[in-house]
């Protein structure tokens, strides 16, 4: 089957080549990001495959169709970018990668908390100008501290676990409780009791109901000092109140592996251009933030299960078989 790959890295390409060799699929691919103005590049071409930063509207699905596209999969876990309601009217199957090394994420997340903490960025720098000092870079023991997790599935669970097993106390925010969470000792709490906690830590999908679920009213609130880690989507966090939260020392540190507007920036290199996004701009002006290009994913175990899920998913509706991966707005709400 022709496959068009939208947004494919170096790095997807060397592998997908590998995994395709048992497949046998037409791979196409294509640097550029999916949307209004390069949904034509697919015409012809029965499956479209995209990533987090592409847009799978109805605009988008609607040339989609009209090229002849029958499946898009989506090399990710969220959906959050695709229009599934036009595209079960349009007759688009839309697959997802259901499960892929969480450990990939929550250890990340951990790495992000211990760096942000211990100022080992700024320690870093630091020392490649041979500058020993130690002043302002004092942290805090995580022992007997708090942490929130704001979205206890697979992700949450095992970096609450982790943080467990540094003496924490950890809290859980979720709508479903998950008794894995429960066994290591996480306690579930309300909005209050993640406002008392020392880390905030996010791991749940963003919707319109978790759209800005730390937002202003929240950054007010918290613990004075607390420090906040997003490794699951940039809308979950409403930025601008984040940056006032710095501002007012209420917010302690913040680390960031997704940006709200992070489409038009991540994953590229503009290094030697100027960057017109004066948020982005003004995060990275913070000596107490800690923003990567969303990379918690990004581990060999992780990324071969996602490329290899992608194309299991293709030859299953090639041959005409079950899509266990299937997610449709009829199925999911």
């Amino acid at each position: 089957m022709r496959v068009a790959m939208f947004s494919a890295q170096n790095y997807e390409r060397v592998l997908l080549d590998e995994l395709n060799t048992s497949h046998g699929h037409d791979l196409v691919y294509l640097d550029t990001l999916l949307g209004p103005k390069t949904a034509l590049l697919s015409a012809g071409f029965p499956a479209v495959s995209v990533f987090v930063n592409d847009t799978v509207d109805r605009t988008v699905l609607e040339d989609l169709a009209r090229g002849g596209t029958k499946i898009v999969a989506t090399r990710c876990t969220g959906f959050n970018h695709i229009d599934l309601e036009a595209a079960d009217e349009l007759g688009i199957q839309v697959v997802r990668v259901t499960n892929y090394s969480p450990n990939s994420v929550a250890e990340f997340a951990v790495g992000l908390l211990l760096a942000l903490n211990r100022k080992i960025h700024r320690a870093h720098n630091r020392t490649r100008e041979s500058d020993f000092r130690l002043d302002g870079l004092m942290g805090f023991d995580l022992v007997g501290r708090t942490v929130a997790v704001i979205g206890t599935g697979k992700i949450g669970t095992i970096f609450g676990r982790i943080m467990a097993g540094f003496g924490c106390t950890v809290l859980g925010f979720d709508v479903y409780r998950s008794p894995e969470f429960e066994k290591f000792g996480g306690r579930y709490v309300d909005a209050e009791g993640v406002e008392a906690a020392d880390v905030i830590s996010m791991h749940c999908p963003l919707t319109p109901e978790t759209y800005h679920i730390v937002g202003r009213r929240t950054l007010g609130r918290v613990k004075n000092g607390a420090l906040l880690i997003n490794t699951s989507r940039g809308g979950l966090v409403d930025t601008e109140a984040a940056i006032d939260a710095l501002k007012s020392g209420r917010l302690g540190g913040l680390a960031l592996d997704v940006y709200e507007q992070e489409a038009d920036l991540f994953y590229r290199d503009l290094s030697s251009s100027i960057i017109s996004d004066d948020v982005i701009r003004r995060l990275i002006s913070f000596p107490n933030v800690i923003l990567t290009g969303h990379q918690a994913f990004f581990t060999q175990e992780a990324l071969r299960t996602i490329l290899g899920t992608t194309l299991d998913s293709i030859s299953d509706f090639e041959a005409g078989r079950t899509l266990t991966n299937r997610i449709s707005r009829r199925l999911d709400g």
